[in-house]
């Protein structure tokens, strides 16, 4: 934890979790910790163990979620570093709802919506965006009337956990039975051929969305972008990705009506396949994966912006979206330059 410092604003991170992406949002916590301006903020920082128990700074386990809580208020906002569920689900967001404390990242319901990527399909075809044509299976013996190649994957995961690729029908019960194990509900689609392009949504107190430089997942050999290949060293990207202005206005015009569709707060990371038809939207990640050197981070510093100004940014929209004059206060005495103002903030990069 960083030092205390007085007067600072005092920022709980939160990682962990009680899910199979527990290691990876505790990498993401520990980055966002470490790299907070310590002039400006203090760190607090908070693990969920993967049994459900609440741990403080030393690692030491609270007596009880109410302590945990207690702790938690002292804190004038938290950075909720936790990916999938529960976590990014929206339970973290409704604990700060109800304990009236400002969080960075999506509202609950938001947060409910985009975990659930059947959901997610079904708002962005109401908005006009393409999707892969599937069906979702709610029960292991639900017919699956489409053709392989298929892509089965959870309903409610992350980082292509429980993803299969299947070529053939006779591989269809196993990779659905693996899905089944990471959720209640499995979506078997269509493989969509095109390149991964991910996009970064940051959105200012001032209701503004600014967008990352676009970042392509280089798959090579492979059929989908799968756990090991993410976290494993071996993944490649380009970023900025080669796009024409015609392919980028198309993928960033879809990642904006899908933030503003689903009601989107903060930040989220969109991911595509750009087909020749145009883009088709893979999923939303309302809390992406948060070191220095993911997709999110890096989509930000193509475009100028430090991790810690872009964490900085977070924290900010953070608490003047529920206006907390101390904290505001306290970050004006520090000099924070309204946004906008100088070349490497997020107001900068709109349309780069």
């Amino acid at each position: 934890m960083h030092e205390e410092r007085p007067g600072r604003i005092r920022v709980a991170v939160i990682g962990g979790g009680t899910g199979p992406e527990h290691d990876i949002s505790r990498a993401s916590a520990d980055s966002v910790a470490a790299a907070l301006d310590t002039w400006k903020y203090t760190a607090v920082p908070f693990t969920i163990a993967r049994d459900g128990g609440w741990l403080d700074a030393g690692g030491i386990e609270y007596p009880s979620f109410a302590a945990a809580v207690e702790d938690l208020e002292t804190c004038d906002v938290v950075f909720p570093a936790v990916h999938g569920a529960p976590g990014e689900d929206g339970a973290l967001a409704a604990l700060c709802e109800v304990a009236r404390i400002p969080y960075v990242g999506c509202s609950p319901a938001v947060g409910a919506m985009a975990m659930n990527k059947q959901i997610t399909k079904l708002v962005a075809g109401s908005l006009g965006v393409r999707t892969a044509p599937g069906v979702v299976l709610r029960s292991k013996t639900d017919p699956v009337k489409v053709e392989p190649p298929v892509v089965v994957k959870p309903a409610t995961a992350g980082s292509s956990l429980g993803v299969s690729f299947v070529l053939k029908r006779d591989e269809l019960a196993s990779a659905v039975d693996a899905a089944f194990q990471l959720s209640s509900e499995v979506l078997v689609e269509s493989v969509v051929t095109g390149r991964e392009i991910n996009t970064a949504v940051l959105e200012t107190a001032d209701g503004r969305l600014h967008l990352g430089a676009p970042v392509e997942v280089v798959l090579g050999d492979k059929p989908f972008f799968d756990h090991a290949t993410k976290y494993g060293g071996t993944a490649r990207s380009l970023c900025p990705a080669p796009l024409t202005d015609g392919e980028r206005d198309q993928l960033f015009g879809a990642a904006e009506r899908i933030f503003r569709g689903m009601g989107c707060t903060g930040l989220a990371r969109i991911d595509f396949f750009l087909t020749d038809s145009g883009p088709v939207l893979i999923e939303v990640n309302t809390m992406p994966g948060f070191t220095e050197g993911s997709h999110y981070a890096s989509m930000f510093g193509a475009r100028g912006i430090t991790f810690s100004r872009l964490l900085d940014t977070l924290v900010m929209t953070a608490l003047r979206r529920t206006a907390v004059p101390g904290a505001l206060a306290e970050g004006a005495e520090q000099g924070d330059a309204p946004l906008g103002r100088t070349p490497s903030s997020p107001e900068a990069i709109r349309g780069n």
